[in-house]
């Protein structure tokens, strides 16, 4: 199987980035300077038409958002490493929910979040009450983790998984964001817990 990973510094690629570490699947990397624009080239967009990373082509086939790419690598090369539920695991419920939740309920929030108040963001769509109200979401986000940790030490259970990074990277974004996990001692722990890894902590250097 031939796998050719488009992805970019300090992007949403850096989540798949570990889950490829992590699993230890053979891969090519183009690695882009989006500053260059070199991901708006009529060659990339034709792989990916939304003309972002990350990017995965398999065999010629190409594939893209990072949710679905971790869900495909977690099935295809997760299950047997013990780092993604079986297809019949009732485990492999819990997986697609969270995965999914990640990023359509607290990747919605967070990015609602940062628009209306980032710095990074322009000062014409900063909104204050529109952060107040990202940010009361996030803080129920964080409690439902928190809740969910502490009564076992990671998403799935007693064991480390390709899940772990698939919320946990975007957790890690909002703490480089500013929203911190410190008053969510299980949620925090976790945190710490996930930046340790090898596979995550060598994309957040």
């Amino acid at each position: 199987m031939n796998i050719v990973f488009y992805c970019a510094p300090m992007s949403s690629a850096i989540p798949v980035a570990s889950v490829l570490h992590e699993l230890q699947v053979p891969h090519e990397t183009v690695m882009f300077d989006l500053k260059k624009d070199e991901h708006k080239k009529p060659a990339f967009l034709a792989l990916n038409p939304n003309g972002m990373v990350p990017t995965l082509v398999v065999d010629g086939r190409p594939m893209f958002e990072a949710v679905a790419i971790m869900q495909w690598l977690g099935e295809r090369f997760g299950v047997e490493k013990k780092l993604w539920p079986a297809v019949d695991d009732p485990a492999r419920l819990d997986a697609a929910s969270w995965s999914a939740w990640t990023y359509v309920s607290f990747g919605s929030s967070l990015s609602r979040y940062l628009i209306a108040s980032s710095p990074m963001s322009p000062t014409e769509l900063h909104f204050a009450p529109i952060a107040a109200r990202a940010k009361e979401e996030i803080d129920r986000y964080y409690g439902m983790l928190d809740a969910r940790l502490s009564k076992q030490k990671y998403m799935l259970g007693d064991s480390f998984s390709v899940l772990d990074i698939i919320v946990g990277s975007v957790v890690l974004w909002a703490n480089v964001c500013g929203l911190q996990t410190s008053s969510y001692p299980a949620l925090n722990a976790w945190v710490e817990d996930c930046k340790a890894r090898p596979s995550v902590r060598a994309q957040w250097q």
